[in-house]
């Protein structure tokens, strides 16, 4: 399943870097019963632009393996999937537009 997304070769220490910023952040989309619709979609990409980087819980009414909702959520959105722990997984998407200052800057 391969595509055209800008930051799909992060080296590890990269992927390293990004689970270390992203173990304290708390889920801002959790996936339902419905499962991945296009609303979830626009505020995926929605909530990239303002943070780059992710967390999506998998809820225990959604019917998709957090694996299949991973690589979903990312192929539609352009991210790419940092890492995947129990119901959780990180995605990750620079902002080129994102201030200097609120830029996450990748080793």
């Amino acid at each position: 399943m391969k595509s055209n997304r800008k930051h799909n070769n992060l080296n590890g220490k990269q992927l390293r870097y990004l689970r270390g910023l992203g173990h304290h952040l708390k889920p801002l989309i959790i996936l339902g019963r419905e499962g991945i619709t296009e609303n979830v979609i626009s505020a995926a990409k929605a909530v990239l632009a303002a943070h780059e980087l992710v967390k999506v819980k998998v809820g225990n009414a959604c019917f998709l393996e957090r694996q299949e909702a991973a690589e979903a959520i990312a192929e539609r959105t352009g991210a790419q999937v940092v890492q995947i722990l129990g119901k959780t997984f990180l995605i990750f998407q620079e902002n080129p537009e994102r201030h200097a200052k609120q830029k996450i800057k990748l080793p």
